[in-house]
């Protein structure tokens, strides 16, 4: 089968049947206008991590100001885990129930906290060389790299395209996305 060929014509319908689907896959950092499709972003396979979740993350769920997405933020990054929606709720000072319709999209993971503690992620897009060399693993020559190709194609959209793009080994990938924010 030639990469030239078209799709078949289901897979051409279903994407045009799904406007979210397809708006999801050409810009993954789409905001979400309702709680509908936030029910659907989670059918898809959406979802936020959130303890380790950027503002522009946050801000890509309905019903969020950016105030409440700095908060949440900079909590976290003060070492505060939100174990469940209660958490996240209080933080915000809202009841529960406010944030009920976002809990499809919502992960609530562990982390150990010794780990954590370490961690400071490093925005791909934004970061210098000497910003990437604080990352394990990440010489000056690969830093320089990665800024070279994020200036000659444009930033890179999500980590999948990071990887592709630089052709970075899987279980090295594995390593970095603890470390790397798109």
């Amino acid at each position: 089968m030639s990469l030239d060929q078209p799709k078949s014509p289901f897979i051409k319908l279903r994407g045009q049947l799904n406007p979210l689907r397809q708006r999801l896959q050409s810009d993954p950092y789409c905001r979400l206008q309702s709680y509908q499709e936030v029910k659907l972003a989670a059918e898809l396979g959406f979802c936020l991590d959130v303890n380790r979740a950027t503002v522009d993350d946050w801000l890509r769920l309905p019903g969020l100001s950016i105030h409440q997405a700095r908060s949440l933020v900079s909590l976290s990054h003060a070492g505060v885990a939100f174990h469940c929606l209660e958490d996240v709720a209080a933080a915000l000072g809202m009841p529960p129930a406010a944030l009920t319709p976002l809990l499809p999209v919502l992960d609530f993971r562990y982390y150990d906290p010794a780990e954590a503690a370490g961690l400071v992620p490093v925005r791909v897009n934004q970061a210098t060389v000497d910003d990437l060399c604080q990352v394990p693993r990440i010489d000056p020559q690969t830093a320089r790299a990665i800024i070279y190709d994020r200036n000659w194609r444009g930033p890179f959209q999500n980590a999948a395209e990071f990887q592709q793009r630089l052709h970075v080994p899987p279980d090295w990938m594995a390593h970095l996305i603890h470390y790397l924010r798109f």
